[in-house]
């Protein structure tokens, strides 16, 4: 049975549900949550590359451990969700930084995506997912920002929009 995602408007309310290749087939919009994972004292942050099995992004690093919000899912429940799933981090606090309404292309087709982003801080041990990611490392802000700055390194484009703001 194919998974169903909780779809959006163009303001970021929920208004139905729909099958998620419906959704990246018609570029409806629809919304992502994820969590920005800091160390304890915040001078590092912690990205990942995704697995090429991704429906989306496939192979590209991100630094959000995250997902598509489920039909009757808070942002926040999405994203506590997806840090244990793609992490294995539970019983953290989790602070909102940012969203954006993130409008673009994935594979030729539009997509369409509201995304809500947290940060939390954490030292504790990190478990992937092995069917969503294939690798992981800390890093500093200035690592992550000089690599955000080279417009060829395989990115997630909605989570490197969001952090344009964020880090400045």
């Amino acid at each position: 049975m194919e998974e169903v995602v909780a779809v959006y408007d163009a303001q970021g309310e929920p208004i139905g549900t729909a099958p998620r290749s419906r959704v990246y087939a018609e570029g409806l919009w629809h919304a992502s949550a994820g969590v920005l994972l800091r160390s304890l004292d915040g001078s590092r942050i912690y990205v990942h590359r995704r697995t090429p099995q991704k429906a989306v992004f496939a192979s590209m690093h991100d630094c959000l451990a995250g997902g598509v919000v489920d039909p009757g899912e808070t942002p926040e429940q999405t994203a506590r969700r997806e840090l244990e799933e793609e992490l294995g981090v539970t019983g953290v606090e989790l602070t909102p930084i940012s969203r954006i309404a993130w409008d673009g292309t994935w594979n030729g087709a539009p997509l369409r995506c509201h995304l809500f982003a947290f940060e939390t801080r954490y030292d504790g041990p990190i478990r992937h997912q092995p069917s969503e990611i294939t690798d992981g490392w800390w890093w500093t802000a200035d690592e992550l920002h000089t690599h955000l700055q080279d417009p060829e390194w395989p990115f997630v484009p909605d989570t490197r929009a969001l952090l344009a703001d964020y880090l400045g």
